[in-house]
């Protein structure tokens, strides 16, 4: 009869167990959130833009397919016809920041990438390839945890990826401009309008903090137009944008409109 008491509480404890493994696997998994790099490298005149052009597409997308990385995006600024400063664009997702802050250790040991890479890593100092670098780290919001590619069909001259870069006046201001996009239902609404956004991300590191980047993408710049024109009018941007929770959460917007390169992944 001492035993009983014993048995029992096994008994219980094995219904405890099994019931916390049923809830786990009833309940949904979330989407690891993925983190991305964005490269800008600045270049002034078609000498550079050559230098780049060749790199991009015969040593450095290739390498990084090799080493596992897919769906990289490859954009020149559209405004680059008319631009003093000319921009080119270099986007690569990530399982961690650790992964794609080693993508430039592993280059360097890699004999073929070496070899393909030849005549822009052996520039001389009078003649560079760029003006400059910038080097962009983000990490995916938790509602929009991976990157999506657009499924733009037209002719790939025609399309618009607009990135766009809210700053905010403070850290606090800034995780209220998040909660707005996440749990406010901003992306729900992107998403409603067909905006077909590729990702959205807050900054971890780079020049304009505290900011989230986003990029959204069209068949054309009347699509792009037409698509912002529905939103500024549509009723649940207006309900949103007026909640007094959200004013005043964002300082400053850049812009930019890209066009993607014929090797790029999207």
């Amino acid at each position: 009869m001492k035993k009983q008491p014993i048995f029992f509480c096994q008994i219980f404890l094995l219904i405890f167990c099994i019931s916390i493994i049923s809830n786990l696997h009833a309940t949904p998994i979330k989407d690891k959130q993925e983190f991305y790099q964005i490269r800008i490298f600045h270049f002034k005149d078609s000498v550079q833009e050559k230098i780049l052009d060749n790199y991009f597409q015969n040593a450095l997308l290739p390498a990084l397919h090799k080493g596992g990385f897919d769906k990289i995006g490859a954009f020149k600024a559209i405004a680059n016809d008319t631009a003093v400063d000319k921009q080119f664009y270099i986007f690569v997702t990530g399982k961690s920041v650790e992964q794609l802050l080693n993508i430039w250790q592993q280059l360097d040991k890699d004999a073929s990438y070496q070899s393909a890479a030849a005549d822009f890593i052996n520039v001389g100092y009078k003649n560079p390839g760029f003006t400059r670098i910038e080097s962009v780290l983000l990490k995916a919001f938790p509602l929009a945890p991976k990157m999506q590619l657009s499924g733009l069909k037209g002719n790939l001259n025609d399309r618009v990826y607009e990135l766009r870069s809210y700053e905010s006046a403070s850290e606090k201001i800034f995780r209220n401009k998040v909660q707005m996009f996440n749990e406010g239902g901003e992306i729900t609404l992107f998403k409603r309008l067909d905006f077909n956004a590729i990702f959205y991300s807050e900054v971890i590191s780079g020049s304009h903090m505290p900011n989230l980047m986003y990029m959204t993408s069209f068949e054309n710049k009347a699509a792009r137009d037409e698509h912002w024109k529905t939103f500024g009018s549509d009723p649940e941007w207006k309900k949103l944008s007026a909640m007094p929770e959200y004013q005043n959460n964002v300082s400053h917007i850049d812009i930019v409109f890209l066009r993607p390169v014929t090797y790029s992944d999207f």
